[in-house]
């Protein structure tokens, strides 16, 4: 159903109706659906609001003035990062003509779906500031390009250099990166790319399956979260992406109720039209860690991007 569904009156719970080994791996498999739940550090948050301390300025050393000089004293300051958790929520209706048809493994049909909206939801959120949470920092690429970590892909350029000067410009302002974020396909692009040297830059990681661009991690996005007309690529600190976990996701079957947008129309009532409805909830926040640096300016941001091609954003 759409994102502006809700349920305005609640039935009783059937918690028979769902194996709760089925419940476990719906919870299992969310992370494996969303990017920044894979790759994002987590962080076990016992209320809505929760302060990561971040290093927020650094001490400084002197030189001493000859065998008597006075030493001089410095302080290092940490100021709290909020992280506040929203909910999130999907509902998915089941027709009981579907749930009592034996052929149907009903659960096993809906558990990727739930996963794959949570995810889609949430790296949207996240990386394209798509709905995105009031209460939330700016998205990753809006934060990058602020920050003038941003390159744009062009057609006399190949993606291995490009991708190479994003790295500078965030190694400058005093971070690294250590994996990287893309569109479907990216990998592909990637296949046939050298160095100077010859030598391929999409290679298999060491005591792993997958291949690595320089050395780090690329993830395609595959659940409909990724913007092609945003961006190409995004290249982050895993380390510095933060996710807090205020609730891991709790469901609950209604078997009455009604179903209705947001203007109040009807649009699904449970008992006239024979349907149980999976509601599935998950609260979740997110913050950028954004410890200072030596290097860094005022707009220093731990990752960047590189945007499309002209002909790419114009959607052709």
């Amino acid at each position: 159903m759409a994102d502006s569904i809700n349920i305005i009156e609640r039935g009783d719970v059937g918690s028979e109706l769902m194996p709760d080994q089925v419940v476990t791996e719906i919870i299992q498999e969310v992370p494996k659906a969303s990017v920044m739940l894979s790759h994002a550090k987590q962080v076990r948050m016992s209320s809505k609001k929760y302060k990561q301390p971040v290093l927020a300025t650094l001490p400084e050393a002197y030189w001493v003035d000859g065998d008597m000089g006075l030493k001089s004293t410095s302080k290092s300051d940490w100021t709290g990062l909020e992280i506040v958790a929203e909910e999130m929520a999907v509902i998915v209706p089941i027709p009981d003509a579907v749930v009592e048809d034996s052929k149907i493994n009903l659960w096993d049909a809906v558990k990727p779906l739930i996963a794959e909206a949570i995810g889609k939801k949430l790296d949207a959120a996240c990386i394209f500031g798509a709905d995105k949470p009031a209460t939330w920092p700016d998205a990753i690429v809006a934060a990058a390009t602020a920050a003038g970590n941003a390159v744009a892909r062009t057609a006399t350029t190949d993606l291995g250099q490009n991708v190479a000067e994003l790295g500078a410009k965030v190694a400058k302002q005093g971070y690294g990166i250590n994996g990287f974020v893309s569109k479907p396909g990216m990998q592909w692009e990637l296949v046939g790319l050298r160095n100077q040297q010859g030598d391929p830059i999409y290679t298999p990681l060491p005591g792993s399956p997958a291949n690595g661009l320089y050395g780090y991690e690329l993830n395609e996005v595959m659940n409909g979260a990724w913007d092609a007309s945003a961006a190409e690529l995004v290249a982050l600190d895993w380390s510095k992406q933060l996710i807090g976990i205020r609730q891991d996701v709790t469901y609950r079957i209604f078997e009455e109720g009604v179903i209705s947008d947001s203007k109040g129309k009807i649009l699904l009532n449970l008992m006239q039209q024979d349907t149980k409805a999976l509601r599935v909830v998950f609260r979740v926040g997110y913050q950028v860690a954004k410890p200072k640096t030596r290097a860094q300016g005022e707009l220093a941001y731990p990752g960047g991007v590189i945007t499309p091609l002209a002909a790419d954003s114009s959607g052709e």
